[in-house]
């Protein structure tokens, strides 16, 4: 897992390329509380921790091989 000493913001078309789902879904999620909640950076922007996306898509992967197993 990544160790980041600097947090930085990343917006929604790269956490889209990342996870590689829709916003639809990707919104869906962050409701069911399954997914990093964005923070607003600004009036009318809302971006993503980088790290908690690394952290969540980590998480999903282990979970994912462990049911496999």
């Amino acid at each position: 897992m990544k160790n980041n000493t600097t947090k930085r913001f990343i917006r929604v078309p790269e956490v889209l390329r990342r996870v590689g789902f829709g916003r639809t879904k990707l919104y869906e999620l962050i409701r069911q509380g399954r997914f990093p909640e964005q923070v607003k950076i600004g009036p009318r922007t809302v971006a993503f921790v980088e790290s908690e996306i690394d952290e969540w898509i980590e998480a999903t992967i282990r979970n994912s091989r462990q049911n496999a197993a």
